[in-house]
């Protein structure tokens, strides 16, 4: 395994994002008329990346990419509490983007994660 890129995690998140856009319209019909960020589906993506990483280790845009989310540095499945955690900071936005030197965003240092490719 070696550390995912960040053209994977992105475009992970995009598949992700596009998930919690398709499943809030189903909730709310209204929620399809615009692609920008609501609290519906600002609430969807965070439930649906949570629980899913929890359940598998990875989102369903992470998982069709390959990649999966593990503690660091022992690389075992993380608990999920943790992933709430993770999966929160994300919908901030700011933490996924302030990385350090080896790429793990601060989300991802403060909830002691690292993002895996599988070969």
């Amino acid at each position: 395994m070696e550390r995912a890129g960040y053209g994977r995690r992105f475009l992970a998140i995009c598949i992700d994002w596009a998930i919690a856009t398709f499943s809030a319209a189903l909730v709310i019909p209204l929620q399809s008329s615009s692609l920008g960020p609501s609290l519906t589906r600002l609430g969807v993506f965070i439930v649906e990346v949570a629980v899913l990483t929890s359940l598998g280790g990875a989102s369903a845009g992470q998982r069709m990419l390959r990649l999966r989310v593990l503690t660091h540095p022992d690389y075992l499945f993380v608990k999920p509490a943790p992933i709430f955690l993770r999966t929160f900071l994300i919908a901030l936005v700011i933490p996924a983007v302030v990385t350090d030197k080896d790429g793990r965003g601060l989300h991802d240092r403060i909830a002691r994660t690292v993002v895996m490719r599988l070969k």
